[in-house]
């Protein structure tokens, strides 16, 4: 049977051609689906358990979808809402879903899926050699498990359709692979399981597979050969070199991409443009393989304060590596003898904004900027520590000298006061798959009625 997904975006809250995706609605979908989160900007959404997007943006952004999806009369589905995908952000999500249901005028039946793990069940599982490391992974004991904040298990095409079998409009599901919202239907349906995840893993960031990635909409259709891929806006096209491309996309492996239950086998698959706009993919292969789900978690690895100087004299400017490098060492004396803090307690870290900001001693360019950025990121094992260091220092990135000779510089601070308390910072710690026997005992499904 042959199934029409809908993708309006890569992610809800980074944005959607409107015409575009109206015209993926005349195309008659059998399902919406769309992402709602990432790991890209780091570990502190899952840590926290909070959404990195605007609250204002998703919700804006989650109307149109609701609205599409009743003009479509087909279900909803966001994996890995909130961002992270905790059970948070799932009722965070839902929170929003039921505004907009009454401010709609629309009764929906909403099921949330939901992905967090205590960590007493992740700890069972360790003891019984059920957790197994991916590579690399941290090492892992009932300890640091204990440690964190938040656990998640990735869910893939069986807990997404479990979801859909309760006949719900929208599914608001915690932390799923990219690819799950996606695949599941056409698997359910009985696509090619081939074609079904290799055509979740092109359109899992909806245009990006385009000419045009910005515009967010794309249409899949997937039968029992294969699939057909289309961009929806007007300036975006589908292209055998556009789609191909997506498999290198995040992906160690452009041939395989591991999935609960199995990987996806691209070795054989053969991109061919039916016209200008649109692409058919066959060959993909479903290799299935142990039902495992991997696992992500987060811990806190400190508190952090920063402060930022500009320095401006061209003296200065030339030699910014050299002077954060004198003064490093005399602040690691001052701290010493003013607070009793050995460098075991404490790291100050040093950013040049405008020479080595991004990446630090790997940097291997160099330029005459105008100006340098001094960037000092404290972190301790408190707040409060990593705040009272940051106020000890700030003079000193204020006024401290080349060289002892000279009297003393003063730079800028771009804002006062120079030091900002940026709270927990926090730190990936697993990479790990679960394996299950059902694919249900690690996640739950609660259904609601919403609406008017």
């Amino acid at each position: 049977m042959a199934t029409r997904v809908l993708v309006p975006s890569g992610v809800l809250g980074l944005g959607f051609d409107r015409a575009a995706l109206a015209r993926g609605v005349a195309a008659r979908p059998d399902i919406i689906a769309i992402d709602g989160g990432s790991t890209d900007s780091g570990p502190y959404s899952l840590g926290a358990g909070v959404s990195k997007y605007s609250r204002a943006a998703t919700k804006a952004e989650w109307r149109h979808l609701m609205q599409a999806r009743a003009e479509a009369g087909v279900p909803l589905v966001i994996g890995t809402a909130g961002t992270c995908g905790t059970d948070a952000t799932v009722d965070w999500m839902y929170a929003i879903t039921e505004e907009l249901a009454a401010e709609l005028g629309e009764s929906v039946r909403v099921a949330r899926l939901y992905s967090s793990q205590p960590r007493d069940r992740i700890t069972k599982a360790l003891a019984a050699g059920e957790v197994r490391p991916l590579d690399p992974a941290p090492p892992v004991d009932a300890a640091a498990l204990a440690e964190m904040t938040n656990i998640v298990a990735l869910a893939g095409a069986e807990q997404i359709q479990a979801a859909l079998a309760t006949g719900a409009d929208i599914v608001i599901a915690g932390r799923t692979t990219d690819t799950a919202t996606i695949a599941a239907l056409p698997l359910a349906r009985g696509d090619h399981p081939g074609a079904a995840w290799h055509g979740a893993k092109i359109a899992e960031c909806g245009a990006l597979c385009s000419t045009n990635p910005t515009s967010g909409v794309i249409l899949v259709d997937f039968d029992e050969t294969g699939f057909t891929v289309e961009a929806m806006a007007e300036s975006a096209l589908c292209t055998p070199h556009s789609v191909s491309a997506h498999m290198l996309y995040e992906n160690s492996d452009p041939f395989r991409l591991y999935e609960p239950g199995g990987h996806l086998d691209v070795t054989g698959a053969r991109y061919r443009a039916l016209d200008a706009r649109r692409v058919r993919v066959e060959g993909s292969e479903w290799v299935p393989g142990p039902y495992t789900v991997k696992l992500e978690g987060a811990r806190i690895a400190g508190y952090q304060t920063t402060i930022l100087a500009i320095l401006r004299a061209p003296r200065y400017v030339a030699a910014a590596r050299e002077w954060t490098k004198r003064l490093h060492a005399f602040l690691q004396g001052e701290i010493a003898n003013r607070m009793g803090l050995s460098p075991a307690d404490y790291t100050i870290d040093f950013r040049l904004i405008g020479a080595d900001g991004a990446l630090g001693s790997l940097e291997n360019r160099s330029g005459q900027p105008v100006e340098i950025g001094v960037l000092g990121i404290v972190t301790a094992a408190t707040q409060e520590t990593a705040a009272e260091i940051g106020k000890l220092i700030n003079p000193f990135v204020l006024h401290y000298p080349l060289t002892e000779e000279e009297e003393l510089p003063t730079f800028a601070f771009p804002y006062s006061p120079a030091t900002t308390d940026r709270g927990a910072l926090y730190e990936f710690a697993l990479n790990h798959v679960l394996m299950l026997d059902d694919p249900m005992a690690a996640f739950r499904i609660l259904v609601t009625e919403v609406g008017a």
